[in-house]
C-alpha cells in the first residue's frame, strides 16, 4: 500500500473555491496529532479533523465546516 501524504506543522495548503476560481482558501499547520491538526484559517486558529481521502491517498480537511459547496484542503496541495 502507499504512503498517505500528511499535513505537517508549519507549512501551508490551499484550495480554490468551487464557486470563484480566483478564490484561494489557504491554511497554515501549527501543530497535529493523529487525527486533528491545529491550523490558521483566516486569522483565526481551528482544530480540524483530518480524513484520508483514498482518492489520492491523502490526508484531506474542511476549514470552513461541511457544506455543499464548502472548500476541502488536500495534504497533496501544498504551497
Amino acid at each position: 500500500m502507499n504512503d498517505v501524504t500528511k499535513f505537517e506543522a508549519g507549512k501551508s495548503y490551499w484550495t480554490r473555491s468551487v464557486c470563484d476560481h480566483d478564490c484561494i482558501i489557504t491554511i497554515k499547520v501549527l501543530s497535529r496529532t493523529a487525527k486533528f491538526i491545529t491550523a490558521e484559517v483566516g486569522g483565526k486558529i481551528k482544530r480540524l479533523g483530518v480524513k484520508v481521502c483514498t482518492y489520492d491517498n491523502a490526508e484531506r480537511c474542511d476549514p470552513w465546516g461541511r457544506y455543499s459547496m464548502s472548500p476541502v484542503i488536500s495534504a497533496g496541495k501544498q504551497g
